[in-house]
């Protein structure tokens, strides 16, 4: 994995080992970023991080901070080094916790972001929930949007709570949902 393009460009790394995760390939990735090429001055929610792969190319491409939220120790030992090696720790904060309780956290903090990725283990209902929870608590900016990477077999709703889908690429396995708030 790497990162592929930015002030961390070409920088390798690493993911946790022995874990299940499935880190974004990059053919994702760039793809991904064609959608929203602007990510400057962002701030951004990296839910189910993993590596940090996806947190980290955000900020690399000039997101203002990104907050990285994994309930695994290895997976958040892993991002931290992962920030450290490509020098962006700074714009970063890592939480180890479940990603139910980080979004509650979060909302009783006030904070919200503009951009919020989330990538859930696959085949565990995770992305409704979730999306629910994040409407609920009020941590997506009024002008923001979600991001989703799920199994292409997974068919979400048109609608979660007030958030619409507008747009689902599909990369064989593996597909990319973009919600937004309801226009009104």
């Amino acid at each position: 994995m790497r990162i592929i393009t930015g002030l961390a460009k070409g920088h390798r790394i690493k993911a946790p080992k022995g874990l299940k995760t499935r880190p974004t390939t990059d053919r994702i990735k760039e793809s991904l970023f064609n959608i929203i090429p602007d990510v400057s001055n962002q701030r951004v929610l990296d839910l189910f991080s993993g590596s940090g792969n996806i947190g980290i190319e955000f900020l690399s491409r000039g997101a203002e901070q990104c907050y990285f939220i994994d309930n695994n120790a290895s997976s958040v030992k892993i991002i931290k080094e992962n920030l450290k090696k490509t020098d962006l720790i700074k714009k970063a904060n890592v939480y180890k916790n479940s990603v139910d309780r980080a979004i509650k956290i979060l909302s009783k903090k006030r904070v919200v972001f503009d951009i919020i990725f989330l990538d859930p283990p696959y085949n565990k209902n995770l992305v409704k929930p979730t999306i629910e929870e994040i409407s609920e608590n009020n941590i997506l900016s009024k002008e923001g949007y979600i991001i989703i990477e799920h199994e292409s077999s997974l068919n979400l709703p048109e609608k979660i709570s007030d958030l619409v889908n507008f747009d689902t690429r599909k990369y064989k396995d593996t597909s990319i949902s973009f919600y937004r708030r309801e226009e009104g």
